[in-house]
């Protein structure tokens, strides 16, 4: 039974990571439609960010805080070269959907081959004060307090990006702008940079999400934003695109699953998310709370 409670606790952490990088995802894609395949290498450099800083500095806020600046300004640069091949090609063409697929994994290549050619391809250990790495035993459960942190910040994302979205005139004006664009700006209201603001603001939870999954995986790697961006794509798939609700269900889904498939078939790690979102898919394609649509 310990054993369970553990693989459910690790679960509900991992899916503290998932959501983290699937909430800028929703925005991202699920909101704005855009595809983002870049998502991973922002991740993947506010891992490599934060790991330096906290090398050089031993200030875990920092390197915290540079995880989250280089999702930000890597959001900014992505959504700058989206932005520029729109001006230049027709907005909601056919094509506009495979430039935004072509361009961003051209983006994403170009971020791992830069990750690697700045820190090389070995593993690099990363870790977290000593205060964070301290683990509590209960009986035969292990909790550890970084597991906690990761926990409590996904909760307190989650309910901020909920007041964002749904309590605030901006989250109204991004709702109102994903319905009806050209509405929104015969009013006067620059939804285009407002979109800029929501792209840069995702990139900046895949920058964050990448800043705590170092400590908490104990290492980075060059192929750890491809591995976790295939997971943020389900989570958002089987949430229901749009839905920020949706993105943690499905989050906690694959998070608890994963951790539980990994100890007792870990071969059978990946396959288990895919067949998780066709399963759900087949009952509910729209995903688990896509029907309720926007947040």
């Amino acid at each position: 039974m310990a054993v369970a409670i553990t693989l459910i606790l690790n679960g509900i952490a991992n899916s503290a990571l998932y959501f983290l990088m699937s909430a800028g995802l929703t925005l991202i894609f699920g909101l704005l439609r855009i595809i983002n395949f870049a998502h991973g290498g922002i991740y993947l450099w506010g891992a490599y960010v934060a790991v330096f800083l906290y090398s050089v500095t031993h200030q875990f806020a920092v390197a915290l805080v540079g995880g989250i600046a280089a999702g930000l300004v890597l959001g900014w640069l992505t959504e700058r070269l989206l932005r520029s091949a729109e001006e230049k090609g027709q907005h909601g063409s056919a094509s506009e959907g495979s430039n935004q697929l072509l361009l961003t994994m051209g983006a994403l290549i170009v971020l791992d081959e830069a990750v690697t050619m700045t820190f090389g391809r070995d593993p690099i250990n990363a870790s977290a004060p000593s205060l964070l790495s301290h683990s509590f035993l209960f009986g035969s459960l292990v909790i550890v307090v970084y597991q906690l942190l990761v926990i409590v910040i996904g909760i307190v994302v989650y309910v901020a990006l909920q007041i964002l979205l749904r309590r605030s005139r901006l989250g109204m004006v991004i709702r109102a702008g994903v319905y009806n664009r050209e509405l929104v700006e015969a009013r006067g209201i620059p939804i285009r940079r407002v979109f800029m603001w929501t792209f840069i603001l995702g990139a900046a939870l895949a920058g964050f999400a990448g800043a705590l999954a170092g400590p908490y995986f104990g290492s980075v790697t060059p192929e750890m934003g491809m591995d976790m961006q295939l997971n943020a794509f389900i989570i958002v798939v089987l949430g229901g695109l749009g839905s920020l609700s949706g993105s943690l269900a499905g989050s906690l889904l694959i998070g608890v699953a994963t951790a539980l498939v990994s100890y007792f078939a870990p071969s059978l790690a990946v396959l288990v998310n895919v067949l998780l979102m066709a399963g759900v898919l087949m009952f509910r394609p729209n995903g688990l709370l896509g029907e309720r649509g926007v947040a």
